[in-house]
């Protein structure tokens, strides 16, 4: 594939056809309707195009590049005034097709809460119609989305995109870093990526070559990272998803490298793939990739195992499992898999922080969070941040500290008939925001909680216990403040002032 090149002028006529049409989130929204709009992302065109029979300039656009169908040249020429429709065919924005008119790229709004941007990528295999190129650079994906919605968007002076592909994450990061730095190891990556810059009037620096080399001896307030991840043979079928090494070298290489390029305090976050092996647990693989003095947390939101893996990869690239082609691939990456002793796949985010290297050992969780959950996971990694910096620094005063249960706290009871009346069977604590935690509890540790109303230190409430349960008081504490810990990382229990922040 051609490299293209859009220059500051053709975007800058390209922006102003845009806008003119309203071909922005909020335009396409308000032209498609809701159930339109919501058929159209589960692949379901039809309502979408009777939306936007009789649309106008608007309508000529979402049928050109959101519904991947041709168009008369007089409608495209109207449609993308003033850009002239030959300078749209010699960037590859359009190709022609006998006597009509389509996309040769993907461009498409893409918003959140504070506004709109466009994105340009290249084509997917169902609008081309074949398989996609080595050099193929990725649309906005489910991967890319669920990046955005893991990273904090807390204020930082410098950020690094590493592996910016279509640009995306650079564009979600204008929004709360002053400076902005994308690196691509793909060039066609990078020419897409700067026109979807200009074409958003956006200041990034941009750098092409492999990992972190493109940016050596410098460091960020915040990097993030969504790298090829593919776990399977060291081959690179797609630069977007592959990166030459082995299982889960690419993700490793990321996790051990990164800290290195934070400043002090800062933080990464990344996308990351980890091979469940036999007779290997998950956590001790990921945890081994960490450099000293990283604090770091490990969350794992999906496990596939190789044959469903293999499947859902083959299908990304528009390779039919079923054909020739299809049924080599897989064979070649399901053997190298059974003789890597790999019994699934994990697939998650990493936030990792840098510490100063004055400060005690790092903390370093790994969890499965595969239940179903609305929050965005960028404020909760930013808070479980704060709340293990917290932990750090009074963890010798814990006993003196006095707690609360926050109101999004809940406790769930399960009873069940005896002879005697309701006995409980279980009493789980319920976290109703963020990731939604639950945490099994025993019958001292409900009364413990009970008490954490933001009055009493910890101490009392122990003394307190041991008193009215005939227990030790020594042992309570020292059963007590391992769980005390754990809630207090998962944000179901707050220093009392703490709480009215």
């Amino acid at each position: 594939m051609s490299l293209p090149e859009f220059s500051a002028d053709f975007c800058a006529r390209l922006r102003a056809a845009l806008r003119e049409a309203r071909y922005d989130a909020d335009g396409v929204l308000d032209l498609l309707g809701g159930q339109a709009h919501a058929a159209l992302g589960r692949g379901e065109p039809e309502a979408a195009y009777r939306a936007c029979r009789d649309a106008g300039r608007l309508g000529t656009l979402v049928r050109l590049f959101l519904l991947g169908g041709s168009e008369p040249p007089g409608a495209v020429r109207a449609a993308l005034a003033p850009l002239p429709v030959e300078d749209a065919l010699a960037t590859g924005l359009l190709c022609a097709e006998g006597d009509r008119l389509r996309a040769g790229l993907d461009l498409r709004p893409h918003g959140d809460e504070e506004g709109s941007w466009w994105v340009l990528a290249d084509l997917d295999s169902d609008q081309l119609g074949r398989p996609v190129p080595e050099d193929h650079v990725l649309g906005v994906g489910h991967a890319s989305l669920s990046l955005v919605r893991a990273t904090s968007r807390r204020p930082v002076g410098s950020l690094l995109d590493l592996g910016t592909g279509n640009g995306v994450q650079a564009l979600h990061a204008s929004r709360h870093a002053q400076r902005i730095t994308a690196t691509d190891v793909s060039p066609r990556a990078l020419r897409l990526a700067r026109a979807t810059f200009r074409l958003n009037e956006l200041d990034v620096e941009l750098a092409q070559g492999e990992w972190f080399a493109p940016v050596a001896r410098r460091r960020f307030d915040q990097i993030v990272c969504n790298p090829p991840f593919v776990a399977g043979p060291g081959r690179v079928d797609y630069v977007y998803r592959d990166s030459g090494l082995a299982g889960d070298d690419a993700s490793a290489l990321v996790v051990r490298q990164l800290p290195a390029f934070l400043t002090e305090g800062g933080i990464g976050q990344l996308l990351a793939s980890w091979l469940h092996v036999k007779g290997e647990d998950w956590a001790d693989r990921v945890t081994r990739w960490l450099p000293a003095g990283t604090d770091a947390w490990f969350v794992q939101r999906d496990v596939a195992d190789p044959v469903l893996y293999v499947g859902t990869w083959l299908r990304d690239a528009g390779i039919d499992p079923a054909s020739a082609q299809g049924r080599a691939k897989a064979a070649a990456w399901l053997d190298w898999f059974e003789e890597a002793g790999v019994e699934a796949i994990g697939f998650g985010f990493v936030t990792l922080r840098r510490g100063s290297g004055a400060e005690s050992a790092p903390t370093v969780v790994c969890e499965d969070l595969r239940q179903a959950y609305d929050d965005p996971l960028g404020g909760e990694a930013a808070a479980w941040l704060d709340r293990v910096a917290w932990l750090r620094a009074h963890d010798a005063e814990l006993l003196d500290t006095a707690f609360r249960v926050p109101e999004t706290v809940l406790l769930e009871r399960v009873d069940e008939a005896t002879d005697n009346g309701w006995s409980t069977t279980l009493r789980r604590l319920h976290r109703t925001d963020g990731p939604g935690w639950q945490h099994e509890l025993d019958e001292l540790a409900t009364a413990l909680l009970a008490g954490c109303r933001g009055l009493l230190p910890l101490a009392d409430l122990l003394d307190l216990l041991s008193v009215a349960h005939g227990h030790d008081r020594a042992e309570l504490a020292t059963t007590a403040l391992p769980v005390v810990r754990e809630l207090l990382r998962h944000g179901m229990l707050v220093p009392a002032q703490e709480a009215g922040r």
